[in-house]
């Protein structure tokens, strides 16, 4: 259903919907009472913005249909808050969550409500239902409590049917997947971003980045069963992603209120979900799951492997590798406010790979490109690289990876 005011619309084939051009609070209350009918709301929200106006309004416009709240969920979603979640939504009966804030959320949202549904409420029977766990599809029983999330960042995770949350002892981060995992509506309001910290936000912008770099080199293109009407329909939405993000990453580090920017970067990160549904990522994405866990951030994991393995790719791979690079480099090039940004760090669009140009892109952003940046040492690197072995993405990389030897290469390109 529709609110007279906003402009609503389908971001993917069947879910969510998107809301956007109306306060997220109205959105939201709107929503909740016409489209949804709900009754018991649950509100994950997060630590920093629970002590803020913006969620005093939140909890005004819901009021008394509020049957719990949860406070924060660390990074990279622990195994163990999503079970209390899990708990909390069955004993209060939700029908409706609703969250306010980043990724993590995002994800414990749609891995709890799994959990419900599947009366998985301790860590062995969470330990049963992620995809690494080969789960017999038709043992898994479908959610059924609907989720609108209204993200504070960039992260996309709003826009898929998985989730990634961490296993408390072994520290890796695990996947769950269902179709009926996916969010019902998401809330976009560009003025609640502004009071997110700049960091976050442009790490977070620096993670859709990654989604459209490497969607746009992926085995997709090379090997892909897709027609290529479809495979010309993915690439269309990938380099428009990355051509909105790129520059209005750009003028909001440089103008944290322009509020045109922040929308044109979350119309950016849906066309990069569009792009990237069904395309393979590769060893950024690999890597960069097994980085969180070790207290990187989200999006700061693909600001320091993104650009190495890149390189990485470009100095291993094949013709067609250095082919869907150029695709990438035209676009970055091709935006005469990031052309400037390139030439000023001394590069030029005749000479330059990828990798050197997004690497150059994310210190203008004043982002980490090493390890070292985000407290990971050398000492480290052998871990990270055997659990990025059994990362699926890994498998899906343009330059095929088939010993942990050359993912300790990647990571001695970030040192």
């Amino acid at each position: 259903m529709r609110h007279r005011d906003e402009e609503y619309f389908l971001a993917l084939s069947s879910k969510p919907h998107v809301s956007i051009g109306i306060p997220f609070q109205d959105a939201c209350k709107f929503h909740a009472d016409e489209t949804f009918q709900a009754k018991k709301i649950y509100i994950i929200v997060s630590s920093s913005i629970s002590k803020t106006e913006n969620f005093a309004i939140l909890r005004n416009a819901l009021g008394a249909k509020i049957c719990g709240i949860r406070h924060g969920i660390k990074p990279h979603t622990p195994w163990p808050e999503v079970l209390e979640i899990a708990s909390e939504l069955r004993d209060n009966q939700a029908d409706l969550i609703v969250t306010l804030g980043g990724g993590s959320l995002t994800d414990g949202a749609k891995i709890a409500s799994f959990a419900c549904a599947n009366s998985a409420f301790t860590l062995d029977d969470l330990d049963k239902i992620h995809i690494g766990a080969k789960p017999d599809p038709a043992s898994l029983k479908t959610c059924n409590i609907h989720i609108i999330n209204i993200p504070t960042t960039l992260s996309g995770g709003e826009y898929t049917i998985d989730g990634g949350a961490t296993h408390p002892q072994k520290h890796r981060k695990s996947i769950f997947r269902h179709h009926s995992m996916g969010t019902h509506l998401v809330i976009l309001d560009p003025a609640l971003t502004i009071s997110t910290p700049g960091r976050v936000w442009l790490s977070s912008g620096m993670r859709a980045v990654d989604h459209c770099v490497e969607g746009l080199c992926s085995v997709f293109f090379r090997h892909g069963q897709a027609s290529s009407e479809t495979k010309a329909v993915q690439e269309k939405h990938l380099m428009s992603g990355l051509g909105l993000l790129l520059p209005s990453l750009l003028v909001t580090k440089m103008n944290p209120g322009d509020l045109v920017a922040r929308r044109n970067e979350m119309l950016g990160v849906i066309e990069a979900i569009r792009g990237t549904t069904g395309v393979a990522m590769g060893a950024s994405h690999g890597i960069g799951h097994q980085l969180g866990p070790l207290g990187v951030g989200h999006g700061e994991t693909s600001c320091v492997v993104l650009p190495s393995v890149l390189k990485w790719n470009y100095q291993h791979g094949e013709s067609w590798v250095k082919e869907r690079q150029s695709k990438v480099l035209n676009v970055f090039w091709g935006h005469e406010m990031v052309a400037r940004v390139l030439s000023e760090a001394g590069l030029a669009k005749e000479t330059s790979n990828a990798g050197e140009v997004v690497e150059a892109y994310i210190k203008f952003l004043s982002m980490p490109t090493r390890l070292s940046d985000v407290g990971i040492g050398e000492d480290q690197i052998g871990a990270v690289a055997d659990n990025a072995m059994n990362d699926d993405c890994i498998l899906t990389n343009p330059v095929k990876i088939v010993e942990v030897g050359q993912l300790r290469q990647i990571l001695e390109f970030t040192l």
